[in-house]
This record gives structure tokens, sequence and C-alpha cells, in this order.
């Protein structure tokens, strides 16, 4: 390789000759970076990999959800957002709702929900962060708890793996099959308390929906919106919180919160459900390459069951093929 002393011998000589192994050496790099840019999307095409991710957009808005869901009753009106509070958010999909038990304040559960599509580079507020900057002083560390939520009218859905649940439109009365989530609800569950009323305690449980898989950590959801082979990606946080008074200073609000919110999560969740997106479709849609949107899910658990059953079969061989 000529060194500098060489080159500006050369240069003095032959200008020309310098300029033109110059232009020769930025042509072959410009040359090899394209090779290599297309071998790599070649690649990422053959083998399905996406880098970046496209949006899913909601089937409804999240305030469709139905102000009364079996005896759980809104109270007073949902809360609304200033421009300040919904940048701080980053999306303008939420629903901030409370709900008690035959409309009773004593047992009034508030439900944050907000959904995020897209690339996603961030993973909302939690109540850890956010109560302790309020100034409210913590009890009781974060811990899992896992909500039993009533599954014993959901049937399994045609998709391997997945469930389904009949929602009935409050309007229309028409009964939807919703494909619900996969995995267990787990909310990470957190106490503070009021420093100036140490008995008023405040409890939060939040989880995560993620490209159709329930996820009770922001580190679940960074693994599900990353996953190479999704083409889409979205998730929705559900925050649950429950304010009330313990009757010593050693008490704790934890039992009541599990107890109720199992009660109101078990009606809730095929609502929040029948907002987001149905994901089966969705992988179905991202494997085939498609880029319309999918139809929204009708027909009724025993519909779905019976399409299951039938799937089943006809890949088994025992099921008729003809008329």
């Amino acid at each position: 390789m000529l060194d500098v002393k060489v080159l500006d011998l050369i240069a003095q000589e032959d200008p020309m000759r310098v300029e033109a192994s110059v232009l020769r050496a930025y042509w072959v790099a410009v040359v090899t970076l394209a090779v290599a840019g297309l071998g790599f999307y070649g690649l990422i095409r053959q083998f399905n990999v996406y880098l970046s991710k496209e949006r899913v957009e909601l089937r409804r808005p999240l305030d469709a959800v139905p102000t009364q869901i079996g005896r759980w009753q809104r109270v007073g009106t949902d809360n609304t957002y200033s421009d300040i509070l919904l940048e701080e958010l980053g999306t303008r999909s939420y629903l901030d709702r409370v709900y008690a038990i035959d409309g009773d304040p004593k047992t009034a559960l508030h439900v944050h929900v907000a959904y995020y599509t897209g690339t996603i580079d961030a993973v909302p507020h939690i109540p850890e962060r956010c109560w302790a900057v309020g100034g409210l002083e913590l009890t009781q560390n974060s811990t899992a708890t896992t909500l039993e939520i009533d599954r014993s009218k959901w049937a399994p859905a045609p998709t391997d793996g997945y469930f389904i649940s009949n929602v009935i439109d409050p309007v229309t009365a028409d009964i939807e099959a919703i494909t619900m989530p996969r995995g267990d609800v787990v909310a990470t569950t957190i106490e503070f308390q009021d420093p100036k009323s140490p008995r008023i305690r405040q409890v939060g449980g939040y989880f995560f929906i993620a490209n159709g898989k329930l996820e009770s950590t922001s580190y679940g959801v960074r693994q599900a919106a990353f996953n190479l082979t999704d083409r889409y990606a979205y998730y929705c946080k559900v925050q649950i919180t429950k304010k009330g008074q313990v009757e010593e200073d050693d008490g704790s609000l934890i039992g009541p919160f599990k107890e109720q919110s199992t009660q109101l999560l078990s009606v809730l969740l095929p609502e929040v459900m029948r907002c987001l997106p149905d994901w089966p479709e969705w992988e179905a849609k991202g494997r085939a390459g498609q880029t319309t949107q999918p139809q929204v899910v009708s027909g009724s658990v025993s519909d779905a069951a019976s399409q299951s059953t039938t799937e089943s079969k006809a890949a088994s061989g025992t099921g008729n093929t003809g008329s």
C-alpha cells in the first residue's frame, strides 16, 4: 500500500492519476455497500424478519366499553386529559373511568386503559414512579398478583392457544365472539399511603396486553413488541386503582383490591378485547403479506367452537368434505 510521501510524489508528477485512483476506490465502496444492503434486505424478506413494526388500529375506540357491565356501573363521567397530559401519556387512545358495584362509591375502582401501536420505543408511566413523585409513601413493594378471572364461559378458538368469549353489543344486542388474550392475568400490584393520613391507602395493579398476549411487566411488553417475526405491534396497558381506609396502621388494602379487581376484570376484559385488534387475524395477515384491515369477528362462542371442531376434523381427515 502506498504511503503518503509516495502519493505526494505521484500527485506532483501526475495529479489525474491520483484523482482516478480515488474515484475508483469511491465507486468500489459504493457498489460494495449497495450489494451488501441488497443482500441484507433479501435475507430479511426471505426469513420474514421485520425490524420496524406497522401500526394496528383499534377496532373501536376504548370509550366504546359500556358504562354498565353486569353490576358494575360507571360513577360520574369519564376523565379527559389536557394536551399536556396527552403528550406525557404518549397516546390519544385511552379510557379513564370509575366503576362501582351498583354505583356504590365504597366499591369504586378506577380503571385506566391506554393503547399504543407501531414501533414501540417506550412503556407508559407506572405507579411505582408516578405516585412517589406525587408525594405518596410506599407501604408495600410491587408484587406479582394473579387475578383468577372467571373463564367458565370461554371456549377454544379456531386458532390454537386462544379462547373466545361472547360479548353482547349494548345497542344492537348482536353477539360477537371475541378472541381473548393468551396467558394469565398477573398484575404488578403496589400499595402507597398518604403521609398526612397514613390509614388512607391507594393500591394500584397493572398489566399489559401485547400482540394478543398478557404480560405483567414492561420487560415482557418489549419482548413481545420486538419479536422479529411479527410484522405488526401493539400493546395496551390496563391499570386498576383502589383507594380506601384501613382499620389499623399496619393494615393493607391489597386483599379487597384483589377480590374486587378480579370481579371487575371478569366482565371488563372481554369488553376491552372487543376494542383491541383481533390478533390471530393480524398474525395471519402478516404471514400472507396483506395490507387490508381484517374484518371484525362476529358470531357466538358456540359458532366458533363448532368451526374449531370442523377444522380439527378436516385436518385429521374425519370430517365430511362434500355437501
